[in-house]
């Protein structure tokens, strides 16, 4: 993972189309004829969010991205969050590997209490990968965000506090060495 660059507009165009990442109806991901706006954004943020590329080791392609969001210092937390990943490297390590690096940076560089994870009540898929990688769900948020439908939605908070994060990490950390190339 690294931060965006300019000339990341065409690898996260490819992404985005493998899979076609904006009709998630669970999130506001982007179109392709959106994705210089959505590039420029990320790479002009503000300290309230950390945008990030994941990038496949082997080629070097762009397969997504993810971020750290809602940071809030005084209380040493963040949120994990808008990640979204290419459809021909969903089920595969890559959303686990990432998570991984962004808990550890989380919890022994941010000196965080505690980060948190949300979703779409109703996005099953993303509840379990939460939920696999060791976060305990707190609670939910009713009538949270109005989607692009007019759906009104529900979000299902998660988080992984200091005190549970070496056990979590540890687990993370023997599933990748489990788990085959990707």
């Amino acid at each position: 993972m690294r931060p965006p660059r300019s000339e990341d507009l065409e690898g996260l165009s490819d992404a985005a189309i493998d899979g076609e990442i904006w009709n998630n109806p669970y999130a506001f991901f982007p179109q392709v004829k959106d994705m210089s706006i959505y590039l420029q954004n990320m790479i002009k943020h503000d300290e309230s969010f950390i945008p990030l590329i994941i990038v496949q080791k082997e080629t070097n392609i762009i397969i997504g991205t993810t971020r750290f969001l809602n940071i809030d210092k005084d209380n040493h937390r963040v949120e994990i969050g808008h990640t979204w990943i290419a459809k021909s490297f969903r089920r595969t390590a890559v959303n686990t590997e990432s998570k991984l690096l962004m808990l550890q940076y989380a919890f022994e560089k941010l000196n965080c209490i505690a980060v948190e994870i949300r979703t779409d009540v109703l996005n099953l898929v993303s509840r379990k990968a939460i939920e696999r990688l060791g976060a305990s769900q707190d609670g939910i948020l009713r009538n949270h965000k109005i989607m692009r439908d007019g759906r009104i939605r529900n979000t299902v908070c998660y988080s992984i506090t200091r005190d549970e994060s070496s056990e979590i990490l540890k687990n993370l950390m023997a599933k990748l060495s489990n788990h085959k190339e990707y």
